[in-house]
């Protein structure tokens, strides 16, 4: 993904000029919310083939709808609740400036996966995603404008994490016939790759957050910093040793888990040079693996 050079140290800037900018062409994937429903997708096809479960359209529309519509209450209630002089990324300054127009597309949105959600899942599906629906709200809710600003909260970057996790397989673990045992192991694997990449965001952005007046465990601790640039290399081999010795079933999610975690240490390191706002972008990038996986069974058979 070449990234204009002029982009690289952006945030070197002052905050109002960072903010009028417009985006650069590979940062509207960010800014829109697009990046974190196309990972859930991702691993939503990935973990259901661990799961020998075909995920039909309908499933793939609300989880990605589902996705969007969490991050983007998400960041519309920082928009709204934030001065313009505190926002300090171009996603937030976004959200506030265009506040009514999204909440427009956002509720079309809602109306659009909730009909879906009636229509075309079955009970144990549909309970299913109340079950999900629950620590959502409550994560927002909490989050965003109860807790934002307390320090013994639970930490955001594993509520991140767990929300993922429990999305990507939550129709998975629905269906009754579905093994349950060996989604186990890859599901942890994911569980730790979304909070690594939860957590080191958090700490090249921990002065947006200071801003913004959220907390975050780059914020709360010095330790916590030091541990999340090493936290990817170490998720990096342990899946890369259970790579080795899982099922046939098993072994691409835990081998996608391994390139994503090396992929993401690879960008911690570049980050100094890069720059906050790349870094942010390829972050996610980083967790998008099990498209090569996808593409590839794509392929005609030789």
């Amino acid at each position: 993904m070449p990234i204009p050079a002029g982009a690289l140290r952006s945030e070197s800037l002052t905050a109002p000029q960072i903010i009028s900018r417009t985006p650069h062409w590979w940062q509207w994937p960010t800014v829109l919310s697009l990046d974190a429903p196309a990972v859930a997708l991702a691993w939503q096809w990935q973990l259901s083939q661990v799961a020998r479960f075909s995920p039909s359209w309908p499933h793939v529309f609300i989880l990605g709808a589902s996705t969007w519509l969490a991050y983007a209450a998400d960041r519309w209630i920082e928009g709204w609740r934030l001065a313009p002089d505190q926002i300090r990324t171009q996603r937030h300054q976004f959200y506030q400036r265009w506040r009514w127009p999204i909440g427009v597309i956002w509720i079309a949105i809602l109306g659009a996966d909730f009909a879906v959600a009636v229509l075309r899942l079955d009970r144990r599906e549909f309970n299913a995603g109340l079950l999900l629906l629950t620590p959502v709200l409550a994560y927002l809710l909490s989050h965003q404008l109860v807790h934002r600003d307390r320090r013994w909260r639970a930490p955001k970057e594993i509520c991140v994490a767990f929300l993922f996790a429990g999305g990507a397989t939550i129709f998975s673990f629905a269906q009754p016939e579905v093994p349950w045992r060996p989604l186990l192991a890859p599901l942890i694997l994911f569980f730790s790759l979304c909070f690594a990449n939860c957590a080191l965001i958090s700490v090249w952005e921990h002065e947006v957050d200071r801003a913004h007046g959220q907390t975050s465990l780059s914020l709360q601790s010095r330790h916590a910093r030091q541990f999340m640039h090493i936290f990817p290399w170490a998720l990096a081999l342990a899946a890369g040793a259970l790579g080795s010795i899982a099922t046939k079933s098993a072994r691409p999610a835990a081998w996608c888990v391994a390139v994503s975690a090396g992929l993401l240490g690879a960008v911690d390191l570049a980050e100094t040079s890069l720059g906050r706002q790349p870094a942010r972008v390829l972050a996610d990038f980083a967790l998008l693996t099990p498209f090569v996986q996808w593409l590839w069974k794509l392929l005609p058979p030789r």
